[in-house]
């Protein structure tokens, strides 16, 4: 059983980029943290990071494939053991990939890790969030959710059409407004629990969300050199929501890098029957695949 004696924060993709400056600057402050991550050898690096950084610190790894169902359930369950009460929940990890990409258990890889394996976990740490009393989510979706195409449900939760480079960009956004469809519609679900839930815009990070493109270490290099796409400003929104007490009792929202200001989502991820929809459609698909037997 992990000591309490801090808040608990739980962080998906916190071996790097933004997720790895946030679990620093989190430990700084006295966060206790419980990190997943898919490669030990990352998570090592991460804790020695963590260490320097804060001494005292305490870091307990998850280890799992995100992109699979059945890793987020048995890391979820591992957690809530480990962890019978979780005051920040942190749903960072991320994926753009420049080509489709099947799991082995038939889901499209961007729509899994995206956005499944977010809603999952939650639903799986949820009695733990819960007993903190006063506990949030924190969800990293992006304005990138803007450049989505159509949103066609339930089918786009299960679509593993083939995409080009180019048209990756239309699911890498789709993906995110779920994010946000998905983060509205839990908040007014967990309404009087105690749990709030917001989304945020981290901006144009240079990290390794694009790291498969050929030129992305290249790119990386000069975009640093010109200062832009500095990812401290995206880690900087992802500790405002989860500890500031500006956002304390505020739920369901989506808040913008820099400003730390409400954002309205582009349609339909304002839309209530939609989120709805959303909702029902996913509960619906991880049901029938056995990864959830109970109702939010």
């Amino acid at each position: 059983m992990i000591m309490e004696a801090h808040p608990i924060t739980v962080i998906t993709g916190a071996t790097n980029g933004i997720g790895q400056l946030a679990a620093i600057e989190l430990a700084k402050r006295g966060a206790q943290l419980v990190l997943t991550a898919r490669s030990r050898e990352r998570a090592s690096i991460t804790g020695d990071m963590i260490k320097a950084a804060a001494p005292d610190a305490t870091v307990d790894f998850f280890y799992g494939d995100l992109s699979l169902m059945k890793d987020v359930k048995k890391v979820g369950g591992e957690i809530s053991v480990a962890c019978h009460k979780i005051d920040i929940l942190i749903n960072n990890a991320g994926l753009h990939g420049f080509e489709q990409r099947i799991t082995k258990e038939g889901f499209p890889e961007m729509i899994a890790v995206n956005y499944l394996a977010p809603w999952l976990l939650t639903h799986t740490l949820l009695n733990s969030l819960t007993e903190s009393k006063n506990a949030r989510v924190v969800n990293v979706a992006s304005e990138a959710s803007r450049n989505h195409g159509r949103l066609k449900l339930p089918e786009d939760l299960t679509d593993t059409s083939a995409f080009t480079a180019r048209g990756s960009s239309l699911i890498y956004g789709k993906t995110k407004l779920l994010n946000i469809m998905f983060t509205e519609e839990l908040g007014r679900r967990l309404n009087g629990t105690g749990v709030t839930v917001n989304a945020l815009n981290p901006g144009f990070n240079v990290t390794g969300l694009g790291r498969e493109l050929r030129f992305s270490s290249a790119l990386s290099k000069i975009l640093n050199v010109l200062h832009v796409g500095d990812p401290r400003k995206g880690a900087d929104i992802i500790l405002r929501l989860a500890v500031d007490s500006r956002y304390q009792g505020v739920t369901g929202g989506y808040f913008d890098v820099g400003t730390g200001k409400s954002i309205t989502s582009v349609y339909p991820g304002d839309d209530i029957k939609m989120q709805n929809r959303l909702w029902d459609a996913t509960e619906k698909l991880l049901q029938q695949k056995g990864f959830i037997t109970f109702s939010i």
